[in-house]
């Protein structure tokens, strides 16, 4: 008696075209009044289930140079019957009072982890108290989601990372690692997470840890590089059409200048010199269209605004600046828009990069935000389109644009977020986390509380509150 939706995701040069099968036969309008097509071919609604409903429907993407296709199962129950509670779907939330495990669509709290809870191997707290504290809290910085099987969670204070167990949801295991882990990144290609520390608060010893096979998620161990002295790194993230990366970048914002690494290796294999350019580097993006990375250079008392920088991935030769664009560039999933966020001016600019690697302006738009961090949310009425959600440094509202059009919105008095000064790790101290490909919702921090915001409507669901410092957020999806 409920609805359904089965959804379809694919990606090629050119965009492919969707169309769906019910235990082998094709699916019309015509054919079936309760199947209904929609958001072209990306997803089959089912209007009211019925038990005749229970079937394989495969979905087929074509396009000029080949055919793929997928095969999904429903079955279809009575809803009165139990079934067994799933630990995907969810929002896990990393704060002070330990870690909050949120499911979206009831904005129900399923679990509390509090700071005092063991960790399963060792017995030890999860946030131990520090000598001098008064009450017991956690600090983190940055997680990662292995392939919905665990996360991955710095804590700069005591120098570890925790690997959450998401079916068991627990703490299983604590790996001590070098000095101030700010920062982690999953790379799926060799199952691996790169870890920066910083040594200090002024990052005057950074260092490069890598734990791999990171997968099986027990026992692992903490591999030290010979890479040293960078700021930040840069790997350049897989998609359906680029399923494996074999090199990474990491740079020193203050020498013009990126290194290339040999992500496998572990070894340094050129460096890619800005000095004709005045370009220190801030952050990257990479499109797979053209082939392109794009380099956000930092800005200067006598230079305010450097324009990004463009390397051809080929050759690794600096084409040249990207016209007049600046700010911290953001390609969408698909890899056909780039998004430039300048905090400083509040513009927004926003490029079409075509399949022959073209690359134009398709709209400047001058907003009142001082932007912190956005995401991309799929169009739920159009295939390969998407939405941008963008949040702020010092405004409670956050920003929705349509990427085809540039019609921007706003929701308004989404609670002050945290300080700029009370989280060190980034520049991203209001993060907006979305909820995977098919997701529908965003989740962003507030300074004491958490906004969980319904996409497909673009509305505010709900406030949780009582939650500080939550600015580490990780989605699963299911498992």
């Amino acid at each position: 008696g409920v609805s359904a939706s089965l959804k379809c995701h694919a990606e090629g040069i050119p965009n492919p075209k969707m169309s769906w099968l019910k235990n082998g036969m094709a699916i019309t309008s015509k054919l079936s009044k309760q199947l209904l097509i929609l958001a072209n071919g990306s997803e089959l609604h089912i209007k009211s289930v019925r038990y005749e409903d229970t079937g394989a429907y495969t979905c087929i993407a074509k396009n000029e140079v080949g055919v793929d296709e997928d095969i999904s199962s429903l079955f279809i129950e009575d809803s009165a019957r139990k079934t067994r509670l799933s630990v995907g779907s969810m929002f896990y939330v990393f704060s002070e009072d330990g870690i909050t495990i949120i499911q979206p669509t009831d904005c129900e709290i399923q679990r509390h982890i509090k700071p005092n809870e063991k960790v399963f191997t060792s017995y030890a707290d999860i946030c131990p108290t520090l000598e001098g504290e008064v009450v017991q809290s956690c600090l983190w910085a940055s997680a990662v989601n292995v392939r919905d099987k665990y996360i991955y969670v710095t804590q700069p204070k005591w120098n570890k990372i925790m690997i959450l167990d998401i079916q068991a949801q627990k703490i299983i295991q604590s790996l001590d690692v070098d000095p101030l882990p700010v920062k982690l990144h999953y790379d799926k290609s060799h199952d691996q997470i790169w870890i920066l520390s910083w040594g200090d608060m002024k990052k005057s010893h950074p260092t490069l840890q890598v734990i791999s096979e990171a997968s099986t998620g027990e026992n692992q161990q903490v591999i030290g590089t010979h890479l040293t002295g960078m700021d930040d790194y840069f790997i350049p993230p897989t998609n359906l059409i680029i399923n494996h990366i074999r090199f990474g970048f990491i740079f020193n914002k203050s020498k013009a200048a990126v290194h290339k690494i040999d992500l496998e290796t572990m070894a340094h294999i050129k460096t890619i010199s800005f000095g004709n350019y005045c370009c220190l580097p801030q952050a990257m993006a990479y499109t797979h269209l053209g082939g392109y990375f794009f380099v956000q250079c930092k800005a200067n008392m006598s230079i305010p605004r450097i324009p990004q920088l463009i390397i051809d991935s080929v050759t690794d030769s600096v084409i040249g600046p990207n016209y007049d664009v600046s700010g911290i560039p953001y390609i969408s999933p698909d890899g056909r828009y780039l998004v430039s966020a300048d905090e400083e001016s509040r513009r927004i600019k926003v490029q079409a990069i075509t399949v022959q690697g073209k690359i134009k302006l398709i709209y400047d738009l001058q907003t009142s935000m001082h932007i912190s961090h956005l995401t991309f949310q799929s169009s739920f009425t159009e295939a390969n389109q998407y939405y941008i959600y963008a949040s702020s440094h010092l405004q409670t509202d956050v920003l929705f644009i349509e990427l085809s059009t540039g019609k921007m919105d706003l929701l308004k008095n989404l609670k002050d977020p945290i300080r700029s000064k009370d989280w060190p790790w980034n520049s991203f101290n209001r993060i907006i986390q979305d909820s995977g490909l098919f997701g529908q919702y965003l989740l962003t921090p507030a300074k004491n509380s958490l906004f969980i915001i319904n996409g497909r409507q673009n509305k505010l669901r709900c406030e949780v509150s009582g939650i500080k410092k939550g600015n580490t957020v990780v989605w699963v999806g299911e498992v």
